[in-house]
């Protein structure tokens, strides 16, 4: 019986360092998503370089301050950090265990993003219509891929929040919903961060 004991009190420490020696997969996730943020980071630094290099470059054609309208972009700009406040609720209600208004918050989120979408889809067909296409000058080509490229970001972020509402609402507030819900959080936050460079060297620097 002594021995017995003696095997069971051998095992368990090896159990249970065995138990902290496994990686949590959760954690590993999340850590794999930060280093997609850092694939993102230096994608949007080359079109930032790129655009900066070719703005000037119009071909004859218009230039930032003949096409670009500040007062949509404003718009926009408020609409999508209203969207990054919204999502900051939402992480807060999924600390405080509140599935109804996570979902809501998310919910609040998508549809001041699909708003963002909107505005610049109106933009970018305003352009055209004025005949400032892609192929029009180096100046818009680099415009539209580093907006285009932002907007598509957006609206990623849009069909993943809408998958995420839809889990929650199924399987609750679960260690993988917070980890979704999380990594969600940080990348809409770094699209808000992304956007306000946009603002800042594409609209504001272009038309002063």
């Amino acid at each position: 019986m002594a021995a017995s004991n003696l095997s069971g009190h051998a095992y368990q420490p090896e159990s249970h360092a065995e138990h902290h020696n496994h990686p949590d997969l959760e954690e590993m996730r999340t850590f794999g998503f930060w280093i997609y943020l850092m694939t993102d980071v230096m994608i949007f630094g080359t079109f930032f370089a790129t655009y900066i290099v070719l703005r000037g470059n119009t071909n004859g054609g218009p230039g930032p301050a003949e096409l670009f309208e500040l007062g949509g972009v404003i718009a926009s700009t408020f609409i999508l950090l209203a969207s990054s406040y919204t999502c900051g609720l939402a992480l807060l209600a999924m600390h405080k265990g509140k599935r109804q208004a996570l979902i809501g918050w998310l919910g609040v989120t998508v549809a001041l993003g699909a708003v963002f979408i909107g505005l610049e889809v109106s933009e970018f067909i305003h352009l055209v219509n004025e005949g400032a296409t892609m192929g029009t000058s180096a100046f818009l080509s680099a415009f539209y891929t580093l907006v285009g490229t932002h907007g598509l970001h957006v609206l990623i972020g849009l069909v993943w929040m809408v998958g995420l509402m839809i889990q929650l609402s199924r399987q609750g507030i679960t260690p993988v919903t917070k980890r979704k819900v999380n990594v969600i959080s940080l990348f809409w936050h770094f699209l808000d961060v992304v956007w306000i460079f946009v603002f800042t060297v594409v609209y504001l620097m272009g038309v002063s």
